[in-house]
């Protein structure tokens, strides 16, 4: 039983290492979401203000890393141009986008509410 959880967290660990070598985009929201850790501390936010920043900067490395992992598959699946598997890409591609720009959003309240508020 230990042994199946300490591969299954391992086989999880090769993932985001995979990820981030992959993945600038990866690195970057990784960056990001550092920044935003330091300003939590630094700042001393409250209790829900580090919430939600902390649910935002999870749910951008999340959409990020499913991302990648249906476009390998599409990949894999269609090597060669096909319009379905674009679809599907840029499809995802929205959906990285959305969770960025909501991610913001809640960026820029917390910091309002935080500095100006």
């Amino acid at each position: 039983m230990i042994t199946k959880i300490y591969h299954s967290f391992l086989f999880a660990l090769n993932g985001l290492k995979t990820t981030w070598r992959e993945e600038h985009n990866f690195r970057l929201e990784i960056l990001a979401g550092a920044v935003v850790l330091f300003c939590i501390i630094f700042f001393d936010f409250t209790f829900i203000e580090t919430t939600f920043s902390v649910l935002a900067i999870v749910m951008v490395l999340t959409a990020e890393i499913v991302n990648t992992a249906i476009e390998d598959l599409c990949n894999k699946v269609e090597p060669k141009h096909d319009s379905i598997i674009a679809k599907i890409k840029d499809t995802m591609a929205g959906f990285v986008l959305i969770v960025c720009l909501g991610a913001f959003a809640v960026g820029v309240l917390v910091f309002y509410n935080h500095f100006v508020g």
